[in-house]
């Protein structure tokens, strides 16, 4: 008999829970997004920090919502902690070498790449890093929810799946700096200016569309394994049941 491992007969999600989901993400999304950029531009614009010091005061936003976690779901919140990696690597980022308009530039560069970068190195941690964020949009937090999420990764062609997922996000944004950096030595800085947010923007729109196909795909692949499997396996026991019989 067949184990489920093998079949990748993976068990459908629990029921959702439309309120705990709506606040989940408003907190994510004001905590992690929008608290932090209203945050940087008040400072820096209004009160004339420098952007190191806006930064550092922004990741504060990320680690409320890592508090509120803990303290509603007794769990820390990988996405949070993730936006809170990215603004620190950001500050790094921006004390580095020179300000100039083409340095500034390559560092937008480098806070991307070594994003890049560290979905590549969890491909080598227990989990890699689209499974977090796949947790995060895919369920509503709930106990029977995570439950069920974590309870995937038991299943080959899940695991399989994540650490595709993760792969493509590292390559493809390890990728997109190193073309950035090379552009900004070959283009003017007002046209790069131009080029940068929308090869910024149209990286993430791509890779979200990918991930949002390739994802579908693999479950229908899944789901049609499982099913040839179980086939498979009523053939054989009925013939097995012939067998018997005829005996």
């Amino acid at each position: 008999m067949s184990t489920p491992t093998t079949h990748d007969a993976r068990p459908a999600p629990p029921k959702r829970s439309r309120g705990a989901a709506a606040l989940g993400w408003i907190l994510t999304i004001g905590l992690n997004v929008v608290a932090p950029i209203i945050t940087y531009n008040v400072l820096t614009e209004d009160h004339h920090w420098s952007a190191f010091s806006a930064l550092l005061l922004s990741s504060a936003w990320p680690v409320l919502d890592s508090v509120i976690s803990l303290a509603w779901r007794r769990k820390l919140d990988e996405f949070a902690v993730v936006t809170l990696v990215f603004l620190v690597i950001t500050a790094v980022v921006s004390l580095v070498g020179a300000h100039s308009a083409r340095a500034l530039l390559i560092k937008d560069s480098g806070v991307t790449g070594l994003f890049g970068l560290l979905c590549l190195a969890t491909l080598f941690a227990p989990r890699p890093l689209m499974f977090y964020f796949g947790r995060k949009f895919a369920t509503d937090g709930t106990p029977e929810s995570t439950a069920w999420w974590n309870g995937l990764w038991q299943y080959e062609g899940f695991r399989t799946t994540m650490n595709r997922m993760t792969l493509v996000w590292g390559l493809a944004y390890v990728a997109e700096a190193l073309v950035r950096v090379f552009l900004a030595y070959t283009l003017s800085t007002g046209t790069m200016v131009v080029v940068s947010p929308i090869m910024i923007y149209g990286v993430l729109g791509a890779l979200g569309v990918w991930t949002a196909m390739y994802g579908k795909r693999s479950q229908a692949e899944g789901e049609r394994r499982a099913a040839e499997a179980a086939a498979a396996e009523a053939e054989a026991a009925a013939a097995e049941a012939e067998a018997a019989a005829a005996s």
